[in-house]
């Protein structure tokens, strides 16, 4: 009998073990800090899951789930790469949500005397170099184009332009000094709150929303909802707050 009962308990044991699954999650790099304490969180309150997390440029991301990468999450922080992956059919159905909210802002490094007060400061013969993500596959290049087309400005600060990989690798570029100056988000200055300073916030006309959804051939279908009922959540939306981000 006690054979039984501990061959029963092994049983289950392994059959725990089965269930639980990685849940892999793509997501924008602003996302970066803000999803690795989500993540932290959601383990912690599902035993037994495992969150993997990986951060690129968002249309990277796209790119890197139609060639088939093992993906259960998408995060991105447009809607342009979220349409791109709806149209090649990447997307669960009735998955996709707007699930947080972010602003646009210039900023310079830290010790900067630049006197940058609007937009059109940007034409100054003091501004050498200015960084932006690529607008052909970083969305917050597209939000800056956006911004800087909607101000007249796009000719003229073009030839300053150094286009980052992400918007993580435009804020570096900020921190160490090499601009004068560079478009990030809101929430990417407050993780380097202390190289880099906000000279001005940048007017969108396009709001700055973040979609999110499962991917339609995830490996943990399950492990993919609950993540993103968890990100919608009180307590997800409460770590997403912290990290500056605001409600969709």
């Amino acid at each position: 009998m006690l054979k039984k009962i501990c061959l029963a308990a092994a049983l289950a044991s392994a059959m725990g073990g089965a269930f639980a699954a990685d849940i892999t999650v793509s997501a924008a790099a602003s996302l970066t800090n803000a999803f690795k304490e989500l993540a932290q969180a959601y383990e912690a309150a599902h035993p037994g899951d495992k969150v993997l997390l990986n951060f690129a440029a968002s249309d990277a991301l796209v790119a890197q789930i139609a060639k088939g990468a093992p993906v259960d999450v998408f995060a991105s922080a447009d809607q342009d790469a979220m349409d791109k992956a709806t149209q090649q059919q990447l997307l669960a159905a009735g998955s996709r949500k707007n699930f947080v909210s972010n602003t646009l802002v210039l900023v310079v490094p830290s010790a900067s005397t630049l006197p940058l007060k609007t937009l059109a400061d940007l034409r100054l013969p003091a501004v050498a170099r200015i960084t932006m993500g690529n607008p052909a596959g970083v969305p917050v290049g597209r939000y800056s184009k956006e911004a800087l087309e909607a101000a007249g400005l796009w000719a003229a600060v073009e030839p300053k332009l150094v286009f980052g990989t992400s918007v993580r690798q435009s804020l570096d570029y900020v921190a160490r000094g090499e601009v004068d100056a560079g478009f990030v988000y809101a929430t990417d200055a407050l993780v380097m709150k202390d190289k880099v300073k906000v000279a001005l916030p940048v007017p969108t006309t396009t709001p700055v929303l973040y979609p999110i959804a499962a991917i339609r051939t995830a490996p943990n279908a399950a492990g993919a909802s609950a993540f993103l009922a968890f990100a919608q959540a009180p307590a997800g939306q409460a770590i997403l707050a912290k990290y500056g981000f605001g409600r969709p």
